[in-house]
């Protein structure tokens, strides 16, 4: 019988190496941070475009000022209407009484705040722009803060709404008294009419307790808001007449 052929391992012969991959390059701390902070400020940007957008077509039930007072109050009188249905003396007299350049500016009027600086107005220059921001997506307070982020928002804010859109809005959060919000709550609660009915005595009356709305009464008046109602009333029908109202009434 034939033997089986048995081989032999070759003396002599080399293992094969191994060859690990080489580490991948540790990306260097500041890069990663600069990625990062690209990304969280597009993030950032895009969330704000956001919101801007939403509320440029979705009215605003709720805002952070109205949740805390409800939650302080208990309870709030509100009713979203449109400007629409809102007696056009309305509009007129809250641009008049807060906002008299409402049309010619882009959201801060510089010569309203300069002005409010040098003569130390209550009003504070906040245009009616800068107060939706402020309603809608911030705060109530004085920090610098909070007024940053509003001079940053309320340019975006104007170029997205228009200057109807903001008067709307403006009109439905402003709060008229201690848990009325907007001016058809407003309406109802002071004098038992719908905001469409409001008298131009009556709108005047509402716009001159807006800077002060739980120290001052649209139905019982003091003799201070008398007065500035009547100026209100005698500046609706000027910004009526000189053009002032073309933006937020055509």
């Amino acid at each position: 019988m034939a033997k089986p052929r048995t081989t032999r391992k070759k003396t002599g012969q080399t293992r094969r190496r191994r060859t690990s991959a080489p580490a991948p390059e540790k990306v260097p701390f500041r890069k990663r941070l600069r990625l990062w902070l690209v990304r969280g400020s597009l993030g950032l940007a895009a969330f704000v475009l956001f919101v801007v957008l939403l509320f440029a077509i979705v009215p605003p039930i709720y805002t952070p000022y109205m949740i805390a007072e409800r939650m302080r109050v208990g309870s709030l009188e509100r009713d979203w209407v449109r400007y629409e249905d809102m007696a056009p003396a309305m509009g007129r007299s809250a641009v008049a009484a807060e906002d008299a350049n409402f049309c010619l500016h882009w959201g801060l009027d510089v010569a309203a705040i300069r002005d409010a600086i040098e003569g130390g107005s209550r009003r504070g220059g906040s245009t009616i722009s800068q107060q939706v921001v402020k309603n809608v997506y911030l705060w109530h307070g004085r920090s610098w803060f909070r007024k940053s982020l509003e001079a940053l928002l309320t340019p975006i804010v104007e170029a997205v709404w228009s200057k109807h859109r903001i008067l709307e809005v403006y009109l439905n959060v402003a709060e008229f008294g201690e848990g009325v919000f907007g001016v058809q709550a407003a309406a109802q609660h002071y004098f038992g009419v719908d905001a469409i009915d409001l008298s131009d005595m009556q709108a005047a009356r509402l716009a001159a307790i807006l800077p002060d709305p739980k120290g001052r009464s649209a139905s019982s008046p003091s003799s201070f808001v008398r007065s500035q109602s009547a100026r209100i009333l005698d500046g609706a029908a000027t910004i009526a007449v000189d053009g002032r109202a073309a933006c937020f009434e055509g």
